[in-house]
Formats: C-alpha cells, sequence, structure tokens
C-alpha cells in the first residue's frame, strides 16, 4: 500500500515501537515520555490493567475444574501445557498452540503471550543484574564474541529501571551480584536460613542471599504516581496483578506512556516485514498485516525499535527482504538468527528436612532464595563452559492422612514435614547451529511464512546440569536434609521461557548484527532491544538486562535525533 500526501501523513510517527511487552514498554515510555509521537504495534488484543483481568479475584471454588483444565484444552495445547503458569486462570494470556503454528525441527517449546503487555503479565518476577564476569566472560573465555559493552555502561540505567519498576531485596554487597535500588525484601523462613548458615560454614566461594523481585513492598512516590498500590503476596501475579504490586508493561510502562498524549496502540497488527528505502539507505516504516481482517497497512517512522521478543524479533527480521537485504534486514553476513541460547533449567533436587517442627511461616512469597553461580566466574576452572544460579525454598505442606470427616479437618489443619526443592538456571554457550529460520513452503494465516526452530542442548550443558546435581546434593546433605533426590527433567529448550540471541551485539558487523548502541550495523534507524539482542546468556534472570539496554538504547536514540543524526 503506497499512501500520498494527507493519508501518508496520517501513517506517519516519529518512532514506531514493535511489541507491547517488557522491553517494548519501556522503549514506548522512553520515547514517549521525551516527545516523539510513537506507535505501539501489538499483533495481540488489548488488555487493559484493572479492567482486563477477568480471574484476578476469583476463588478456587469458583474455577469449574479448581483451576485445572479440560483434558481436551491441554491436549489441544502440548506446548503451553507444559508452562507452569498455564491453567484455567490464566489461559487468556496464552497463544492457542493450534492458532500460531511452529515448526520444530528439534524440539522446542515456545511459550508466547500475544496480547498488550505480552508475557510481562505472565513472568516470574525474578530481577537480578549482570556482574561484570558476564560481560567480560565471552571474550575472556572464547565463546560468542565480545560484548561491546561492559557492566559499567549498563549499571545507571539499571538504576533507572530498578527505581521505576520497584525492586525488592537487599544489599548484598556481592561482587558475582551487583546490588540493585531496593526497597524492602521478602524473609527466609526458619529451614532456609538453617540451609543458608550451613552452606556459608562449609563453602568460602558460595553466597546465599533472599531473592530480589518486581514487587513493591514499600511503594515510593514514583509507584503511586504510577497508580500502583503493595505487593499483597496473594502468589495469584498470572492472573494480572490489580494492585500492581508488581511490574508488568500493563501496570506501568504502557499507562506512562499514554498520559503523555504521544502513544498510539495498535493492537491486532500482525508486522510483517520493516520496510527498507533503498534510495535513503535507512528503514522508512512497517508492514502490518490486520489481524482480524487480514487487510495490509504501511506505517511510516523515523526510527523503529523492535521488541517483539526474542523469536518473533528474528522472525520479523528474518522476513524484512529487500534488494539491499536478499536474506533479511541488516543480514549481510548471514548470522541473522543464529547463536539462539536459553537457560538449562534440567536440574533439580528434593528432599526434606527433619526438625523446626515448632515453627512455622506466615503467608506467602513472590521469590525464593538464591545463590549467584560459582563456577567459572574469574576463570575458567572445570572441565565445562559458564555455570548456573542455584534456588531453593522450603515450605510445609498439611499433614498426610487417609480419613475423612473430622478427622481429615484435623489432619490438614496440622502443618506436615519439611520439604526443601533446590533448582538450577544454567547458562547455555551459544553455538551456530543453534538458530531458527524461515519455512520455504509452509505459511501461517496471515501469509507470513512460518518459523522454524533447530535449538537443542549440547553436551556442555549436560556437564553443567550433573555438576549442578552433584553440588546441590552435597549442599543439601551438609545442611541436615533427607531423602535427598536429584532429578533431571530433560525438558526441551524454550520452556526456560529465556531464549535469547539470532540478532547479537558485537563490535565487529562481520561477526554481529547490533552495536554497542543497539542498532543494526547495515541499518542504523532500526534498535533491537529484546532478548535477541543478548550476545551470551549469562546465568542471571534476563529481564532486568532487557530493560535496561532499552532504556540506554532508546535515549541514545533521542539524542541522536536532537543531533540530526538519525
Amino acid at each position: 500500500m503506497n499512501l500520498q500526501g494527507d493519508a501518508a501523513k496520517e501513517m506517519t510517527y516519529d518512532a514506531i515501537v514493535i511489541g507491547s511487552g517488557m522491553s517494548g514498554g519501556w522503549a514506548a515510555k522512553e520515547l514517549c515520555e521525551r516527545g516523539l509521537k510513537t506507535l505501539v504495534l501489538e499483533r495481540g488484543r488489548e488488555v487493559k490493567h484493572l479492567q482486563d483481568y477477568p480471574t484476578t479475584t476469583m476463588n478456587p471454588w469458583e474455577f469449574p475444574y479448581r483451576g485445572r483444565l479440560p483434558l481436551e484444552v491441554n491436549e489441544a495445547n502440548p506446548i503451553a501445557d507444559r508452562c507452569y503458569a498455564f491453567g484455567d486462570a490464566t489461559k487468556h494470556f496464552f497463544v492457542r498452540d493450534n492458532e500460531h503454528p511452529y515448526i520444530q525441527e528439534k524440539p522446542f517449546d515456545w511459550i508466547r503471550g500475544y496480547q498488550t503487555g505480552g508475557k510481562s503479565l505472565l513472568w516470574a518476577r525474578q530481577v537480578q543484574r549482570w556482574s561484570r564476569f558476564e560481560f567480560e566472560a565471552p571474550g575472556r573465555d572464547g565463546f560468542a564474541v565480545d560484548w561491546p559493552i561492559r557492566y559499567d555502561d549498563l549499571a545507571p540505567w539499571y538504576s533507572y529501571v530498578e527505581k521505576f519498576a520497584g525492586i525488592s531485596g537487599n544489599r548484598d554487597g556481592l561482587e558475582t551480584l551487583p546490588d540493585s535500588e531496593v526497597m524492602k525484601a521478602w524473609e527466609m523462613n526458619c529451614v532456609e536460613k538453617h540451609i543458608q548458615q550451613k552452606i556459608k560454614e562449609n563453602y568460602r566461594d558460595r553466597d546465599v542471599v533472599i531473592g530480589r523481585c518486581a514487587h513493591l513492598t514499600e511503594p515510593q512516590e514514583i509507584h503511586k504516581q504510577q497508580g500502583r498500590g503493595q505487593c499483597q503476596g496473594r502468589t495469584l501475579c498470572e492472573r494480572g496483578c490489580p494492585f500492581g504490586g508488581y511490574f508488568s508493561a500493563n501496570s506501568s510502562t504502557l499507562p506512562w506512556a499514554m498520559r503523555t498524549g504521544n502513544m498510539t496502540l495498535r493492537p491486532f497488527s500482525v508486522v510483517h516485514s520493516i520496510i527498507y528505502d533503498e534510495k535513503k539507505g535507512k528503514a522508512s516504516g512497517v508492514r502490518v498485516i490486520d489481524t482480524n481482517t487480514k487487510e495490509i497497512f504501511e506505517y511510516y517512522a523515523r526510527i523503529i525499535f523492535v521488541n517483539a521478543a526474542c523469536l518473533n524479533t528474528n522472525l520479523v527480521l528474518l522476513n524484512s527482504t529487500s534488494n539491499r537485504f536478499p536474506n533479511g534486514l541488516g543480514n549481510d553476513n548471514g548470522l541473522l538468527g543464529k547463536f539462539v541460547a536459553f537457560h538449562n533449567y534440567r536440574g533439580t533436587v528434593s528432599s526434606t528436612f527433619e526438625g523446626f517442627e515448632d515453627t512455622y511461616y506466615y503467608g506467602r512469597r513472590p521469590t525464593a532464595i538464591m545463590m549467584p553461580s560459582f563456577r567459572n566466574v574469574r576463570k575458567q576452572t572445570e572441565d565445562f563452559m559458564r555455570g548456573y544460579m542455584s534456588f531453593y525454598t522450603a515450605s510445609r505442606a498439611s499433614g498426610q492422612t487417609e480419613t475423612i470427616g473430622a478427622d481429615l479437618k484435623e489432619a490438614v489443619s496440622k502443618p506436615g514435614i519439611w520439604h526443601v526443592s533446590m533448582m538450577m538456571q544454567g547458562e547455555t554457550v551459544p553455538i551456530e547451529s543453534n538458530h531458527v529460520r524461515l519455512s520455504a513452503d509452509q505459511k501461517d494465516d496471515w501469509g507470513i511464512p512460518q518459523l522454524i526452530t533447530s535449538v537443542e542442548h549440547t553436551d556442555n550443558d549436560v556437564k553443567v546440569m550433573n555438576d549442578f546435581l552433584t553440588q546441590a546434593q552435597e549442599m543439601l546433605d551438609k545442611a541436615g536434609c533427607k531423602n535427598i533426590r536429584p532429578h533431571d527433567s530433560d525438558q526441551a529448550p524454550g520452556l526456560d521461557i529465556h531464549e535469547m540471541g539470532g540478532v547479537r551485539m558485537g563490535h565487529d558487523p562481520k561477526t554481529s548484527l547490533l552495536n554497542k548502541w543497539n542498532q543494526l550495523h547495515s541499518c542504523k534507524n532500526v534498535f533491537v532491544t529484546d532478548g535477541a539482542c543478548m550476545t551470551s546468556v549469562g546465568n542471571q534472570n534476563p529481564s532486568l538486562t532487557f530493560m535496561a539496554i532499552t532504556v540506554r538504547a532508546a535515549n541514545y536514540a533521542l539524542d541522536e535525533i536532537n543531533k540530526r543524526n538519525l
């Protein structure tokens, strides 16, 4: 569709943001706040904070299956059904598998949420900064390519994001896990504190701290201005929080952007491709297909931020072909879609703990106990590359009984034995063969090529998992736990929901797609700041880093516009 005159003017903005989720919301906030008329494109429906959380205050008995799903729904959604958050209370925030097919050349569980806010409504809300070791590791140990930024480049932007989003936790003074801007932390229970103490007594290289999470324990003035309130500890977060107690694009960045008067949100907009202007040597706009009518529209802008979530960002760029870029926008080196990586969640260890029978805990807590990686931190010391974060929790369920009636009521009112669970979050090393590409012959309902996922675990991932299982069992044993059982879930990549890469940052246009400001090397007015931009994946939960990278790039873009460089 080519428009002229007033029609083209109505379709023209200062900036376009593709995606309204975790990073897209931040891009919209920054661009709008500094005066750019910004179009935000979302392929799914609009979900407004408060009014579009239909199950957020429902009680268990109000669900026909007490929160579980009918068998036919589970069978119709075999991918989404593997996600911990998928249930009767949340199914409306998940993509239906049969409506958005993709091709698994190798097993990959692609978890998606197509609506305003994307997966920021569903995320686990755990936030840790990267340390200098994560940014230095590829260059130091010779994998992927060297990061073009370091911790000091991102530190002020971490602080900026944390203050606005709201983070609970302690200032722990760890070099391996730099301190965040935090408010009051959640508390460990007695068994968790006991395990923390035993690990401290037995290991010099292992630090155990309460998890940092994006929950408001002491709302500050900036959060009240957003209309958000204190976290109530309901742990029903994936239903959407009516209090705004945890950070989501819906409750925070998008409303903030909207109130500037500079944001236009267009839901039901499947992005087909980015339009490249051969004469001007830059991108001129975005081609969109209306989700419902299948009508095609073109929107134009000076700069474009691609924040469609990692794999969809790869898809959009791969499908953005032109005479200049026959293999995808910015893909001069043929690396677009390659070096996709993820977090290794395969290893877990369960156990019981005898003691503290006279002690219990109060309420619910939206975070676990965490331990930064202690493997290969300052140098390569193991027979595998990189390492893993660990998380654990201790809890008591009700007593077990086979009785009924009054005896049953009395039994379930008393807490049973303590249970302890520990899990890994392992760093995987990006390799070229782990990639995504477009199908040559299979398309979706909007005529866009389906994405082919070809991503798998490596022998290194198995070594990392085995080391975790060994170390976790040893730590729990030293803490006095019993009935210690290791487990390898053997789950496919993707279920971690931490996929990253494919459009990685780097110094050299021959080996990377983006520069240190997240601009495509060969198309400087296109920025990629979601998980696709990551050069490596670190050990930490990634969302905080996505957000910090986004605000850094957005403010750079705004400065360059003011200098007339974009």
